[in-house]
């Protein structure tokens, strides 16, 4: 073969491939600039007025949080009271004190069945309830002389309240020497003077106060005839004594100041109003 031959031969062979080649980069343009179709738009949903919720501010949050308080507020407004029972005094103290106390002492703290007195079932008054509780005040009161002392205490929650004892017990208390026993305003010092002066036959307080009084000297509970618990009565919050931790822990602390052991010697009486 010549020289002639060969290098057409090697031409064209190069025009092949070179054509080959061509073509690729013709068919790789082709796909670069073929228009890529586009993508079907995604139609809107409509958004339905109640699945907007727009951000609450802190006023309608807070306002929010006031109204679900006060829903609880009607709920237990409309539920109907039961009248407190002496079963109810003594869970109480047992759940109290069973975590921190012994047998023996959880036995020198119980309240016997025979110190508790009628309870109230919600249809009495205070004078009215007073008055089937203890038939023969009149008596008893004229019989008692002794000073730092008194012959019944009505424990309340709070001093307002005290006041509105006070003021619901004319038709009971009559000529009855009757203090205020609560810490707004009055000195326990002057409390103590006072009963120290003369011979008070009923008291109305708070247990804080009147266990204040105790261990000062000021109060003797050993002439104590009546403690009666303002138990029913319920506040704005419609919380009874009882049911706020403070009071019920005074209430058990002054009840261990010596008068659990008087409800077992049954010289005391307990009352539930």
């Amino acid at each position: 073969m010549g020289l002639s031959q060969t290098s057409l031969l090697t031409s064209g062979s190069f025009q092949e491939t070179s054509g080959d080649e061509g073509g690729g980069d013709t068919e790789m343009k082709q796909q670069e600039t073929a228009p890529v179709p586009a993508l079907p738009k995604k139609t809107k949903q409509p958004k339905e007025c109640f699945l907007i919720q727009p951000k609450e501010t802190k006023e309608e949050s807070t306002k929010t949080r006031k109204w679900k308080k006060k829903k609880i507020t009607d709920i237990l407004a409309k539920s109907e009271p039961k009248p407190g029972t002496p079963e109810d005094l003594q869970k109480l103290m047992k759940d109290y004190y069973s975590s921190n106390r012994s047998v023996i002492e959880l036995e020198e703290l119980n309240l016997p069945d025979s110190c508790f007195l009628k309870a109230n079932d919600l249809t009495h008054s205070l004078s009215s309830y007073l008055k089937e509780i203890c038939p023969k005040w009149v008596k008893l009161r004229k019989n008692h002389t002794e000073k730092k002392s008194v012959l019944m205490l009505i424990l309340c929650s709070s001093a307002v309240r005290a006041l509105e004892l006070i003021r619901s017990m004319t038709a009971f208390k009559g000529d009855s020497k009757v203090m205020k026993l609560f810490a707004k305003h009055i000195k326990v010092q002057k409390q103590v003077k006072l009963l120290e002066k003369r011979a008070v036959h009923l008291g109305v307080g708070t247990p804080g106060r009147i266990k204040e009084l105790v261990k000062q000297g000021g109060l003797d509970l050993n002439p104590l005839k009546f403690l009666v618990f303002d138990w029913n009565w319920r506040d704005q919050k419609l919380k009874r004594m009882m049911d706020i931790p403070e009071i019920r822990k005074e209430v058990f602390e002054l009840l261990e100041m010596g008068i659990c052991s008087l409800c077992q010697s049954e010289s005391l009486k307990l009352g539930l109003f």
